[in-house]
């Protein structure tokens, strides 16, 4: 038998200005905005253009890579369980909020596309609150 969970999320679209930080100051995620030639311009333009799509746990959203996605269970442990306590906590106070009410709303991670190629842009913790429940969790997927 198969044991289903009645644990939810709703998935709605995210605030691009309220991730801004992930341009302009998230360390690792600098080359691949050079590399695709990224704007934020760019990404704030193409943001309404893009689409709620599942993300099953996965280094691809269909057959494109995702840079930065930290899929595996392992990788969960390395960057977010053993993080440092502040990373940590926005994830625990989202795990007890879905434990106790059942549900919850939360704005999608954004993935971005270029060439061929994706990258995490925000929502790791989200991501992971998904997967680990075993909720496939929606993504915003934005095609530059």
């Amino acid at each position: 038998m198969i044991s289903r969970s009645t644990l939810s999320i709703t998935w709605v679209p995210p605030d691009i200005e309220e991730e801004r930080w992930e341009f302009f100051n998230h360390p690792a995620k600098q080359e691949w905005y050079r590399i695709h030639a990224v704007t934020w311009e760019q990404i704030v333009s193409r943001c309404a253009d893009g689409a709620l799509v599942s993300y099953p746990r996965s280094a691809t959203i269909g057959k494109i890579p995702v840079a930065l996605s930290y899929h595996s269970y392992g990788d969960y442990q390395t960057f977010l369980a053993r993080a440092k306590r502040g990373y940590r906590k926005n994830y625990s106070r989202m795990e007890d909020v879905l434990q106790h009410d059942g549900s919850m709303a939360l704005k999608a991670p954004i993935i971005l596309c270029s060439g061929g190629e994706g990258l995490l842009f925000s929502g790791y913790r989200r991501l992971c609150l998904g997967w680990n429940y075993g909720i496939i969790p929606y993504v915003w997927l934005v095609t530059l």
